[in-house]
């Protein structure tokens, strides 16, 4: 498909197929489709029938490219739920109340979603990568659901939320940054940073009680090793005190002429 004014072309492999599952991820990936062709605001709120002809045909034809995305956008299994349809916010709006529900059911999955996110916790031993991946798989559904969560209410759950290490670079965050202008991607670096930190010096703290592990153990086989010398020395070794391994040997000849 060419490009048109502002639009960008969208080739039939660029569009993603919906096929029953996962109609959440799909219908995020058609709005932003629908955007970059300008062509959002039809499948959100149709269009008037009374600007005009000229107006009224360049609307049906902006709906029909609209409506023909989605055609190609349903698994076969699907279409006959939009096929007798013939404007793309009625498509829209058959398959969002078939697959999300009605306004109840997403009052009810938002019920879910609260509990999840205000009990949201930073486990013992669990990666700042990990948790801050949790948390915003939550924060993204309630979004997705109607929930107006802003950053700022985001940021302050994470550093609420985080374990008693992080406490340092907590306070240092809440003294010295804005939080209603400072972003996720910036709490998660200074995070980062501050745990790569501390993994450095628990390594090091480690390999010291190692080091300090080793050393009784060398110094009892030295100790060791210094015994044996004596005792092999003393008991007649090659430069030990007292009687040579020679004269041992000529007792035990006389001892046998006796």
């Amino acid at each position: 498909m060419a490009a048109n004014n502002n639009t960008v072309s969208v080739s039939q492999s660029a569009i993603p197929v919906f096929n029953r599952n996962n109609y959440k991820f799909w219908s995020i990936k058609m709005k932003t489709l629908f955007k970059s062709q300008e062509l959002w605001d039809l499948v959100e709120n149709g269009y008037p029938d009374d600007d005009g002809e000229a107006k009224l045909r360049e609307n049906q034809k902006k709906d029909n490219k609209a409506l023909f995305f989605i055609q190609q956008a349903v698994h076969e299994s699907i279409f006959s739920k939009i096929a007798g349809v013939e404007t793309v916010k009625e498509a829209w709006t058959t398959l969002h109340m078939a697959y999300q529900g009605t306004s109840k059911v997403v009052t009810m999955k938002l019920q879910t979603l609260h509990p999840d996110f205000e009990t949201l916790q930073m486990k013992s031993g669990e990666s700042v990568q990990d948790y801050l991946t949790r948390a915003a798989v939550v924060v993204n559904q309630m979004k997705y659901y109607g929930e107006q969560v802003t950053n700022q209410t985001t940021i302050e759950k994470v550093l609420r939320s985080l374990t008693p290490k992080f406490d340092h670079v907590v306070a240092a965050i809440k003294e010295s940054k804005d939080l209603a202008t400072y972003s996720f991607d910036e709490l998660q670096g200074s995070l980062q940073s501050h745990e790569a930190r501390l993994n450095r010096t628990n390594e090091k703290s480690d390999e010291k009680a190692f080091q300090v592990m080793e050393e009784p153990s060398k110094q009892q086989d030295d100790s060791r090793n210094a015994t044996y010398r004596r005792g092999y020395h003393g008991r007649g070794g090659y430069r030990g005190r007292g009687r040579g391994v020679e004269h041992d040997e000529q007792i035990q000849m006389t001892e046998k002429q006796k």
